[in-house]
């Protein structure tokens, strides 16, 4: 289901955010993606996040609106505890009708229950060991769709915590190339089998966004070693890259993000305006205009002497 793109790394990212935001805005609902990323720390000097004997690090856990590839709510801690130990709180601001895909790390059957309780679709990987049987075939396979079922938890508990009907697609998913079967479970019984492994594709450009933050925004030199240092500095990143993509939204931008950050960087502490520079980008006509006296966006009423 992935596609491979020719060309730089920037170009790829572009290529596949932008394929991203079109698959959400098909669905017409907001589409959030829910994962987490994490933060290796130097284990001999940050005993704070230490979760292994020689390892030490902090997880970052998102939740990212597909259609603005904007952050809406975020955890910083260190990496000791499970997902799905967040997997609630992370969704608690989801409302009905709008649709959350997370991973199997995720998998928490009680705070999946209370999203269906609330009108939340969700998509997600059914764990290699979930035990279920099988209650009746919803659609018949056809293409790449191996097969849809519904299906009810076996375990005791897992039926307990969910004793309502699943939904169970399998289904050949193209991962760099390769064909590789993978299965999924949601709440909606409506959507295509082939919508659901469109939605769980959409899952992946949370990637690209950690990439951003980490690779772009160098989310990896950490000024200090104190919990509330490493905490500032993720938080100070999440912020910087809200900021740059409402730059590019007001410029227009339509480049990589990580060139549009190379262009602010060189513009930073120059007299050019960068909202020309950024309109110029890419042309070879023009020149950009200067700005004759700091400007007052930070301040209002403050006054420079």
């Amino acid at each position: 289901m992935t596609q491979r793109y020719k060309g730089k790394q920037p170009d790829r990212d572009k290529a596949l955010t932008r394929q991203i935001k079109q698959l959400a805005k098909k669905y017409k609902r907001t589409i959030y993606a829910i994962d987490s990323t994490t933060i290796q720390l130097v284990a001999n000097c940050i005993d704070w996040a230490k979760h292994r004997r020689r390892k030490a690090a902090a997880k970052c856990h998102m939740q990212l609106n597909l259609q603005t590839f904007l952050p809406q709510f975020a955890i910083v801690k260190e990496a000791s505890t499970h997902d799905s130990t967040e997997a609630y709180r992370l969704c608690l601001n989801l409302k009905s009708g709008k649709i959350a895909v997370f991973d199997k790390a995720y998998v928490d059957f009680t705070h999946l229950a209370d999203l269906d309780r609330r009108g939340v679709f969700w998509v997600t990987r059914a764990k290699d060991n979930m035990q279920y049987r099988i209650v009746k075939q919803h659609t018949k396979p056809k293409g790449d769709i191996l097969s849809d079922v519904l299906i009810e938890l076996k375990t005791p508990k897992s039926y307990k915590a969910y004793p309502q009907r699943l939904r169970l697609v399998t289904a050949y998913v193209e991962i760099n190339g390769v064909k590789k079967i993978m299965t999924f479970i949601t709440n909606n019984m409506t959507w295509a089998p082939s919508s659901i492994c469109d939605l769980y594709k959409c899952r992946w450009g949370v990637e690209v966004f950690f990439k951003q933050i980490k690779q772009t925004l160098q989310l990896g030199d950490f000024l200090g070693h104190s919990r509330n240092a490493i905490l500032w500095q993720v938080w100070m990143a999440l912020l910087a890259y809200v900021l740059i993509r409402f730059i590019g939204h007001i410029g227009q931008w339509k480049g990589a993000f990580s060139r549009l950050f190379t262009l602010l960087r060189g513009v930073l502490f120059s007299r050019l305006d960068a909202f020309s520079v950024m309109s110029l980008c890419g042309t070879a006509r023009g020149s950009p205009r200067m700005i004759g006296s700091p400007q007052q966006a930070y301040l209002p009423g403050f006054e420079l002497s």
